[in-house]
């Protein structure tokens, strides 16, 4: 009898053991917790784009000096000389690096063939060399400039030192004295910053090379005197317009005698009168 009731009460105790636990032990989490939502990321700033800077200016165009003076006009002596004393080498650096630029003066060929004298076949090396950069000033000058280099005159050229040009401008026209040369600017062949070449009809002749003994200008050639002849006096006609021969106005002499004899007896009677 005792261990029956022993082996009920062993139940209960279980019973009231698994109460106790359920009781105790916390709620268990069926449903699947979701995982927490991504911290949202900070959308970033669009980059500043950078301004581009404005293209630098296009800079002046290439100028073949050689080529130039070779197809531009009847150069060729000067161009001759330019090269023999490699002075075309120093306006093309000129012309090419040199921001002030150049201004050249260049001769026809007519001018180099009608000088007499001074010869340049006796010139050095050297002074041929003085020569050709004395054709150079060591800036550019548009035509319109030369009004106001006029009253900077003398003007210094590449040659240096005594070798200077004057400069005069009458009504638009650059007049180019030397001393020795004065002469024009007859025509433009460029005149493009930073390059300007202008023809003109003789050569320059420097004072430093060929002295201050310069030989006066031959004075013009007189006007030719034209002389008039006087009219020729009319020639007396002797038909008149209406083919008759012209009547003379000289008296008849028949008429002079009549006339006289006529006075004559007149004053006869009056002598007779009185007589008697």
């Amino acid at each position: 009898m005792k261990l029956s009731c022993a082996v009920m009460e062993f139940p209960a105790a279980v019973v009231i053991s698994a109460i106790i636990v359920v009781l105790v032990s916390p709620p268990s989490v069926n449903a699947q917790t979701s995982p927490p939502s991504p911290a949202a990321v900070p959308t970033p700033a669009p980059a500043a784009v950078p301004t581009p800077a404005p293209a630098p200016a296009p800079g002046p165009d290439h100028v073949n000096l050689t080529n130039l003076l070779t197809y531009a006009g009847p150069f060729h002596t000067f161009l001759g000389y330019l090269q023999s004393t490699k002075v075309i080498s120093t306006f093309q650096d000129r012309a090419d690096n040199s921001a002030d630029g150049i201004t050249i003066f260049v001769p026809k060929d007519s001018a180099f063939s009608s000088l007499k004298s001074p010869s340049l076949s006796n010139l050095t090396q050297d002074q041929l060399r003085s020569l050709c950069l004395f054709h150079a000033l060591p800036h550019y000058y548009s035509l319109a400039d030369f009004k106001n280099v006029s009253q900077m005159s003398p003007v210094a050229t590449l040659a240096g030192g005594l070798y200077t040009l004057n400069f005069t401008d009458v009504s638009g026209t650059v007049h180019i004295s030397s001393g020795w040369s004065d002469t024009t600017v007859s025509s433009s062949v460029r005149s493009t910053d930073p390059v300007a070449v202008y023809q003109v009809d003789k050569v320059l002749l420097p004072v430093a090379i060929f002295g201050t003994d310069i030989p006066p200008a031959a004075a013009p050639a007189p006007a030719p005197v034209t002389v008039t002849s006087p009219p020729a006096a009319d020639s007396p006609s002797s038909v008149s317009d209406n083919g008759l021969a012209p009547t003379s106005t000289k008296p008849n002499s028949s008429c002079r005698v009549s006339g006289f004899g006529a006075w004559g007896a007149l004053l006869l009677a009056a002598f007779i009168v009185v007589k008697s």
